[in-house]
C-alpha cells in the first residue's frame, strides 16, 4: 500500500480515543520562512495518511506540522490551554515520516512512528 511520505495520527489521550477533525498544515522551511505543502482534517482515526502523493520526493530539510487544536477542544467542552501545537522535525533520509501528537488538554508529545 502506497501512503504520504510524511503522515501524522493524533490521540487524545484522556479519553482514549483518536482526534477526529483537527486541521494541520504540513510547512517545509525555506530561505524566506516557511512554505506550505499540504492541509487536511483528521479523519475518524485521528489520521491524516494522503496529503502528499505517495512518489513526492521530499528534500532533507526542516519540516512543520501545525496542529490548529482551538475548535477541537471546544468541540470537547474543554479549556483551551494550547490552541495550537507545532512540530519541527528534520528529514534526515528517504524513509516514510510518521509524527503522531499525544494530546490532553494541558499537555502534549509526540515521537517518531512506523
Amino acid at each position: 500500500m502506497s501512503r504520504s511520505p510524511i503522515t501524522t495520527h493524533v490521540l487524545d489521550t484522556a479519553i482514549g480515543q483518536p482526534a477526529s477533525g483537527i486541521k494541520i498544515a504540513l510547512y517545509m522551511q525555506v530561505q524566506s520562512g516557511w512554505q506550505l505543502l499540504a492541509s487536511g482534517i483528521t479523519n475518524q482515526d485521528g489520521r491524516i495518511t494522503d496529503w502528499l502523493n505517495p512518489k513526492t520526493q521530499l528534500d532533507k530539510a526542516t519540516y512543520k506540522l501545525s496542529f490548529d487544536l482551538a475548535e477541537y477542544w471546544q468541540k470537547q467542552n474543554q479549556t483551551i490551554f494550547y490552541p495550537s501545537a507545532d512540530i519541527c522535525f528534520n528529514l534526515i533520509d528517504e524513509g516514510h515520516y510518521h509524527i503522531p501528537l499525544l494530546l490532553s488538554p494541558f499537555g502534549y508529545s509526540t515521537y517518531r512512528g512506523s
